[in-house]
């Protein structure tokens, strides 16, 4: 199952990098726009106590499920994006944006909603503010992109589902249940108080957080393993991988559990890492890693990410190197 080349070095063991090119994979979720608004704060407002930000710069990047796209394809991986944006200015940049990236847009446009806008205003490299714009997409919508779902999976290799809790995915059942039948690999970014629509799926990423209102809360790592395997046993789940921030991530399977720490580096911005983590594991998965390369290999791509400003990626030659 392991494609890539794993050599002895004067001691030291170095990996190269597998074939990720060839690597096939369909994202659907939640489709955004990331704004990113940066500017000069030199004084306080005197209207209220607030600073004020001379925005000076703006950009704009793929977020949500749109972005687990965007870093298979820096990944080197042909990748697909299936959702749902509105028919207006913020569709258009996105449809520009996965042009750009290289990204096979299968976007659905709903003349009913506006496209899901997360703005952030950021001085002094600082997030100061975030203004969500969102709607939940129209059921005739989500009726077509079902369909379209099951018309390409057999196309793809890797199915990612990245669920924002937006409404896109009310359907992850059908297409967890449909994606299998095909052999399909499939990921889930859980969200919600519910894991059970997400029962039959390859691999859950949830973080901590998420995990917590699903099982409750924990004491020892031995209390945490028997919560998540029954959880992984219950679902029906070839694997488990838990991400913990500071703490690094665990996986766990039928085999066992095993635990990566943390990336040690600085960590500037973690917005977007779940993101990376997640594309990074159906990049390599796809390319026939096992689950211990994948795992690791996620983990050094998700310490490189939280360097880096807002919703990033992380390119194969920073991974690799």
């Amino acid at each position: 199952m392991n494609s890539a080349v794993t050599t002895a070095v004067a001691g030291a063991v170095t990996t190269q990098a597998p074939s990720l090119d060839k690597v096939r994979i369909l994202v659907v979720g939640d489709v955004m726009l990331d704004r990113y608004w940066f500017g000069d704060v030199s004084r306080i407002s005197p209207e209220a106590p607030v600073p004020i930000v001379r925005i000076e710069k703006r950009e704009a990047r793929l977020g949500g499920a749109a972005n687990v796209a965007r870093n298979a394809s820096a990944l080197g991986a042909h990748a697909g994006l299936l959702g749902v944006v509105g028919a207006d200015e913020a569709g258009d940049e996105v449809e520009q944006l996965l042009q750009g990236g290289g990204i096979h847009s299968y976007l659905k446009r709903d003349a009913a909603i506006s496209t899901i806008i997360k703005l952030r205003v950021i001085g002094r490299q600082q997030q100061m503010l975030r203004i969500d714009f969102e709607e939940a997409p129209t059921d005739t919508v989500l009726r077509d992109k079902l369909v379209q779902f099951k018309a390409l999976l057999a196309g793809y290799d890797v199915i990612v589902l990245s669920d924002y809790a937006k409404g896109s995915l009310v359907n992850v059942a059908d297409m967890i249940a449909s994606a299998r039948a095909a052999g399909k690999i499939v990921m889930v970014d859980p969200k919600g108080d519910d894991f059970s629509r997400y029962a039959g799926a390859t691999v859950l990423t949830p973080n901590k957080s998420e995990m917590r209102r699903i099982v409750g809360s924990w004491s020892t790592e031995e209390q945490l393993t028997a919560k998540a395997q029954q959880m992984r046993a219950e679902l029906k789940l070839d694997a488990l991988l838990l991400t913990r921030s500071e703490e690094g991530m665990t996986l766990y399977t039928s085999d066992g559990l095993l635990h990566m720490p943390a990336d040690a580096r600085e960590v500037f911005d973690v917005s977007g890492a779940g993101d990376t983590v997640i594309a990074t594991m159906a990049a390599m998965l796809g390319a026939g890693a096992d689950w211990k390369e994948a795992v690791q290999t996620a983990n050094r791509a998700g310490g490189i990410v939280v360097g880096k400003l807002g919703t990033a990626t992380v390119t194969r030659e920073e991974l690799f190197a």
